[in-house]
């Protein structure tokens, strides 16, 4: 691909200013089009050392208002950074609905500098690759436009900007030895470069290549690109909002039938389904003497492998969902219990709020993912998205159905750098839960716990069980596994998951 750019393309000065005001003004005009649409922009700026990236993203930004945008320069990882999950610092570094995000250097560093440097090894590349598609195909489904524009430019005139900043003692920091060295092995560079846009140009996430030894054709290019990507989006979304206002309006028989195929398919796929819950044995239980000899044993040696968690800088994240009144809280709070509290925090889900709408719904639940050596529990999770949000409407049918591939790249991404995922489903039948429901009305001090919305989600009990079963069987992986646990008996369910993860701790212990 980089052999057949030419290089030699320049435009003159008279040129450039004839067409650049009109440019400019214009790209001021699409970001408040992107704003009022609710449009998330990512433009990231990748290529060659010297080659303008800072210069361009200044340029870029000129015509934007600054209220709108935020520049986001990616150098190497802080120590806080090092400690997540490499993605981490991405996503939670993606833009809001209606804003923009500019990348000077991006999540593309793994598979470049990170990559000639040796620090990410050959075996590592095809998972980086992965996570790196998944991660702008997650972000391009859920409405996001990502631009991404590498700057191109050749060894002789690399080297020739190298050497100027370094004669100027204000901009000889700008040029490192990681900068000399790529340049002196530029072809190889150049080589890993070509293995990355090959493997990373899609039709959701397009590379556009920018000749940028003319600095005013580089300009001109980049916002021609950046123009066009963002009209497009824009008359896109127009476009889906005008279809979505006439199926509101009028169904037609084609509309009709369509839905009814989308009902068959899924009665279907119910039929063939295999009921992972009705497989549960909910009949198991403990004595309250076995539970207490049980549970003293299990905490105490909780307790030990959390200090040795922190030691190794093994991360933990447990998820925790089940049935109303399935006994969530009560193995959450039989799990710390013995716990250093500075090294775990329990999150609790509830819907999300104006800001984490304004995001991918992954968003709010990569940023809470624990940094290395400590545990993150989260009650109620991620997989809200394929039960009450696919149930009560919340989300349309393509994008439940496409979260559980996103939920199970995300999850991927945890334990490919080093983290121990477990979920947890704590299961009861029907008239266990309505006499927990019961119970928890007649005792003032857990009426709280029981609410309107909890009965009217009983009465969906059978559609619930269809979504857990389908949940269960599309993303329990050996990576991240799910543990049915039978919580009819809450002596038994916490000893359970205090076993598991006790056992999982030990296991992950004896193979570092």
């Amino acid at each position: 691909m980089l052999e057949k750019v030419d290089l030699t393309k320049k435009i003159s000065k008279e040129e450039y200013k004839g067409k650049m005001p009109q440019l400019e003004a214009r790209l001021g005009r699409l970001q408040r089009e992107c704003k009022a649409l609710g449009i998330p922009v990512l433009i990231v700026f990748e290529g060659f050392g010297a080659a303008g990236k800072g210069l361009q993203i200044g340029y870029l930004i000129q015509s934007m208002d600054p209220r709108g945008f935020e520049v986001h320069p990616i150098k190497n990882e802080t120590e806080e950074e090092r400690m997540h999950p490499f993605m981490w610092r991405f996503w939670t570094k993606t833009p809001a609905r209606g804003r923009i995000a500019v990348y000077d250097g991006s999540w593309y560093r793994r598979v470049l500098i990170d990559r000639f440097e040796k620090r990410t090894k050959s075996k590592d590349l095809p998972s980086a690759f992965h996570s790196i598609n998944s991660f702008e195909q997650q972000l391009a489904e859920a409405g996001n436009l990502i631009i991404k524009l590498f700057l191109d430019i050749d060894k002789k005139e690399q080297k020739k900007r190298f050497d100027k900043l370094e004669k100027n003692k204000e901009t000889a920091w700008r040029v490192s030895q990681g900068d000399r060295e790529r340049n002196a092995h530029y072809d190889e560079y150049a080589s890993m470069m070509e293995d990355m846009l090959f493997k990373t140009d899609t039709d959701y996430a397009p590379w556009t290549i920018i000749e940028s030894m003319d600095r005013r054709f580089a300009t001109l290019k980049i916002y021609t690109t950046v123009i066009k990507a963002m009209a497009d989006q824009i008359e896109k979304v127009k476009h889906c909002q005008d279809d979505k206002k006439v199926m509101e309006t009028k169904k037609t028989d084609a509309e009709d039938a369509v839905e009814e195929i989308a009902r068959e398919a899924d009665a279907g796929m119910k039929e063939l389904q295999v009921s992972i819950l009705s497989k549960a044995d909910l009949s198991l239980s403990y004595t309250r003497e076995e539970y207490k000899e049980k549970l003293d044993k299990l905490q105490k040696k909780l307790e030990k492998l959390h200090g040795e968690l922190y030691r190794r800088r093994i991360p933990v994240i447990l998820g925790f969902e089940g049935w109303d009144a399935g006994g969530k809280g009560g193995a959450i709070k039989r799990l710390t219990e013995k716990m250093d509290p500075r090294g775990y925090v329990v999150n609790p889900t509830a819907s999300p709020n104006d800001i984490e709408k304004a995001h991918h719904y992954l968003w709010r639940f990569w940023r809470a993912m624990p940094k290395d050596g400590h545990v993150a529990i989260f009650d109620r999770t991620w997989y809200g998205r394929v039960m009450v949000e696919r149930i009560e409407g919340f989300c349309t049918r393509e994008e439940w159905k496409r979260a559980y591939k996103e939920i199970n790249d995300m999850e991927k991404d945890l334990y490919d750098a080093g983290a121990i995922v477990i979920k947890f489903w704590m299961h009861i039948d029907k008239d266990e839960q309505e006499r927990r429901f019961k119970e928890r009305q007649d005792n003032p001090e857990k009426q709280w716990k029981i609410t309107d919305e909890d009965w009217r989600n009983r009465e969906k009990w059978d559609q619930y069980e269809d979504a857990v079963n389908e949940m269960l069987m599309r993303t329990s992986t050996d990576y991240a596994p799910w543990i049915v646990v039978e919580g009819n008996s809450k002596y038994y369910a916490r000893v359970k998951v205090l076993k598991t993860v006790v056992d999982a701790i030990e296991k992950r212990l004896k193979e570092d």
